[in-house]
């Protein structure tokens, strides 16, 4: 057998093991996934018929629809982005366990970069499935450990002073993490970031509309990257 047969035969195992490893990951998330939604949606019900109430339907549906407005735009926004970027495994693990933008696309891109795996790639479907897990997990640690220190620190957690470091935790997580592609994509990035900077500081409502925002700064970016690819002026 000669070398280049045993290459081929190599890609083509590698291949059918990471199909088998896809389907046993979609069997597996959905199940997780519709059983994580019938018990969110039995829960209220549940507690309904102990405590024997019921809310008012007209304020139901209104309350419904008024929170819908923005969180249909932003579901859809983060499934088209985040999917693609963390692979099928970590999202289904992300969309069930949550804190996407703070927590588990943060730690699944710092894996990628310092594994070398590309978007797209076997590697990278494993590396992110792994990360975040272990970020679930180390939530879940962290968040047992400070609901047993909740009582002794909450002075400290209560404080005037630390209030604005915790308000600002998201940006500053996603400033260290775009900074470099930032530096990486100047050319195209520019444009789009001054832009989106100015919107904000113009517009102070539209800050609360980042689905919104997100999509537009996105198609932005992606058109002036083809203009600058179809130039050959990409570095």
């Amino acid at each position: 057998m000669t070398e280049n047969n045993q290459i081929m035969m190599n890609e083509e195992e590698k291949r059918s093991w990471f199909e088998q490893y896809n389907r046993g990951v979609h069997r597996q998330g959905r199940l997780w996934l519709l059983g994580n939604l019938i018990v969110l949606l039995l829960l209220p019900f549940a507690l309904g018929l102990i405590l024997h109430t019921a809310p008012n339907m007209n304020g139901f549906i209104k309350g419904f629809l008024n929170v819908a407005i923005i969180y249909f735009p932003s579901s859809l926004v983060e499934y088209l982005i985040y999917v693609p970027m963390l692979g099928s495994g970590a999202s289904y693990l992300s969309f069930i366990t949550g804190n996407l933008s703070n927590l588990k696309i943060p730690c699944a891109i710092n894996a990628r970069e310092m594994a070398g795996a590309r978007t797209g790639t076997p590697e990278n479907e494993i590396i992110s499935t792994l990360s975040v897990a272990a970020s679930s997990l180390v939530t879940v640690l962290v968040i047992a450990v400070g609901v047993l220190l909740l009582a002794p620190l909450q002075g400290v957690f209560s404080s005037p002073a630390l209030q604005p470091a915790f308000e600002n935790v998201v940006p500053a997580l996603f400033g260290a993490l775009g900074l470099k592609y930032f530096i990486k994509g100047k050319k195209f990035a520019a444009i789009p970031l001054v832009l989106s900077a100015a919107v904000c500081v113009l517009v102070p409502s539209l800050i609360a509309q980042t689905s919104v925002l997100l999509i537009a700064v996105g198609a932005l970016t992606i058109g002036i990257a083809w203009l600058f690819y179809k130039k050959g002026a990409l570095e």
